[in-house]
């Protein structure tokens, strides 16, 4: 572009905006100054570049504006929501068939588990403070105190460690825990035991009766806990054996019920 006619476009915005561009003393003659100093800038626009080049080149730096704000409100978009979390269902996730491989080449309807999706359960009939499974870990109700909410993440830790006779009596942390080793682990978890307990230890631990929070159920040869409503326990079943949470209660015939002082 010459020289001239790139001088012209830029006093353009200066005829746009006259009372701030133009000089003070021009101002401050009037209205009749205003209008010599516009037709000054037009008579050097037409000679300058053409009155048509200047309005066209006024034209693409406005459409240019206009795309540059798009493009940059397009990227300040919002990212898509992430999917909504599972809603808890009533009902024990191991009654759920297993996947299954198939061998006529069908698309086998796998378990979520093995899909990525979660699946989230409460006993039937549990409350508001009701501990949430979700797909074998054990969420602590909002309410639960901390002492509670320690017990579970502790035991959260060892879902399905296998079971091993005399494991967690050692030492807290073994490759594998017995019933009374579990029950102990997440006790220790939630500060309310310095050391290991057998179950015959526990059957004289604590306070007795159930607990608001935590009950622990035992006798000479088993022991099991009850933890804001889901049961602590190695019993087998379709999973295997090993300290793991159930939601469905078993019977407490034939044990002693305690519960920590307070919970």
């Amino acid at each position: 572009m010459p020289r001239r006619a790139g001088l012209a476009i830029a006093l353009l915005p200066c005829l746009l905006a006259a009372p701030l561009c133009a000089p003070a003393p021009a101002a401050a003659a009037g209205p009749g100054a205003m209008e010599t100093l516009g037709r000054s800038v037009l008579n050097g626009l037409a000679t300058a570049a053409g009155a048509g080049r200047a309005l066209s080149a006024l034209g693409d730096t406005m459409a240019m504006q206009k795309a540059r704000a798009r493009v940059e409100a397009e990227s300040k978009r919002a990212a898509p929501a992430p999917p909504p979390a599972p809603k808890p269902v009533a009902g024990d996730p191991s009654s759920m068939p297993p996947a299954s491989a198939g061998t006529n080449g069908a698309q086998p309807k796998l378990h979520g588990a093995a899909t990525g999706r979660l699946f989230a359960h409460v006993p039937v009939g549990g409350g508001e403070s009701t501990a949430i499974l979700l797909t074998g870990i054990a969420l602590a109700p909002p309410d639960a105190p901390e002492a509670v909410q320690g017990a579970i993440n502790a035991a959260n830790t060892i879902v399905g460690r296998p079971y091993v006779w005399g494991g967690g009596h050692g030492s807290f942390y073994s490759n594998g825990y017995d019933c009374s080793g579990s029950v102990s682990f997440a006790l220790f978890g939630g500060g309310l035991i310095p050391r290991p307990l057998a179950s015959g230890e526990l059957e004289s631990w604590g306070a007795p009766g159930p607990g608001k929070w935590i009950t622990v159920y035992a006798n000479a040869g088993h022991t099991f806990a009850e933890i804001a409503g889901l049961r602590w326990d190695t019993v087998g079943d379709a999973r295997g054996t090993g300290p793991r949470w159930h939601l469905a209660p078993t019977s407490t015939a034939g044990f002693v019920a305690r519960h920590p002082p307070g919970y």
